[in-house]
């Protein structure tokens, strides 16, 4: 028998969103050192990673439509979420060169240095691409705005003008263990980048919506649970006894805040997560079902088809041998 303190709804209350934040790690990091001198424009493509860009000397220009062209300086630092498309220059409307078109050299296994321009005045840049390795951080991440910016000069907090002006020494040392040092400094400037939107966004007036629900004492413990165990048998009961409330007061008030059931967010949280999982090549179906709780990989498909419109078959870039089979109507 397991002991009352091993049950979720036990534990002491805390705050569920710093849970989140405390869990973000950075993956697939990969920096670009770009020592550029006018005339010069790069053109970033949309990516699934997100970007961080870090101007440690001269100034630049950004454009990330829908947003208006945006003047950099030195010192400031920008996360791109979602991984935008979007482009940096020397000057409005310069024209650009994808990034992958500039002449690289590799560093290192993670970092990489550009050199490009027309040899004119200099800009030095760090750019970052990264995923986050906790999935209960993603949708943070779809709310966020299409960028975040913090001028170096004018940061709210204290701690990210020295953190930045570290960065500016690894990028401008080519030391050895660069790359490390800067992965390290980027953990913390983004996820103090994301505190920060989170904390002016909680003083918002908004009712609803999922940053809301994650702060509320009672259905963000729910939502932190039901994050960190998907494949869990879950119930609008073990979900209300996580939250130490009824059923009936649970299930009207998760639904008044996040604009859904509990078991509709459960299941569309499970096929995100499903979806997120079938992409890696090292997982087979049978192991996504199982993680999240299915009883059997046929029952797991039947689910993501009938939810997404989809098999997970296309997801992996499969065909579904199911598919050739007649319909019941044919």
């Amino acid at each position: 028998m397991h002991g009352r303190s091993s049950d979720p709804a036990d534990r002491p209350p805390g705050d569920p969103l710093s849970e989140v934040l405390q869990d973000l790690r950075l993956s697939g990091v990969s920096y670009g050192r770009c020592e550029l001198t006018r005339p010069w424009g790069i053109d970033f493509p949309a990516q699934p990673e997100a970007r961080f860009h870090f101007v440690a000397d001269g100034e630049c220009w950004l454009h990330a439509p829908p947003l208006d062209w945006m003047a950099l300086r030195a010192g400031d630092a920008l996360l791109i979420p979602r991984g935008t498309g979007h482009a940096m220059a020397d000057a409005i409307r310069q024209p650009t060169a994808t990034i992958d078109q500039l002449p690289a050299e590799q560093i290192g296994e993670r970092m990489y240095d550009v050199r490009a321009g027309g040899g004119g005045a200099r800009t030095l840049l760090a750019c970052c691409s990264v995923s986050f390795d906790e999935p209960a951080l993603h949708p943070l991440l779809d709310l966020m705005p299409p960028l975040l910016l913090v001028r170096g000069a004018g940061a709210d907090d204290p701690t990210l003008p020295a953190l930045l002006d570290a960065m500016t020494a690894e990028v401008t040392s080519h030391r050895v263990g660069t790359a490390t040092i800067l992965t390290r400094l980027a953990d913390v400037v983004i996820t103090r980048l994301i505190r920060a939107w989170v904390e002016a966004e909680s003083r918002s007036e908004d009712t609803t919506g999922w940053l809301v629900a994650i702060r509320d004492p009672q259905i963000g413990r729910a939502l932190a649970e039901l994050h960190r165990r998907p494949g869990h048998r879950w119930s609008v009961e073990t979900l209300a006894e996580v939250a130490s409330t009824s059923r009936s007061i649970f299930a009207e008030r998760f639904a008044a805040v996040v604009g859904m059931s509990p078991v509709r967010y459960l299941a569309r949280w499970r096929m995100r997560l499903a979806t997120l999982w079938l992409r890696d090549p090292r997982l087979t179906v049978a192991e996504v079902a199982a993680r999240l709780g299915y009883e059997s990989e046929a029952a797991f498909s039947r689910a993501y088809k009938r939810l997404l419109g989809v098999p997970p078959s296309a997801v992996r870039g499969e065909r579904d041998p199911r598919d050739d089979e007649p319909s019941p109507s044919s």
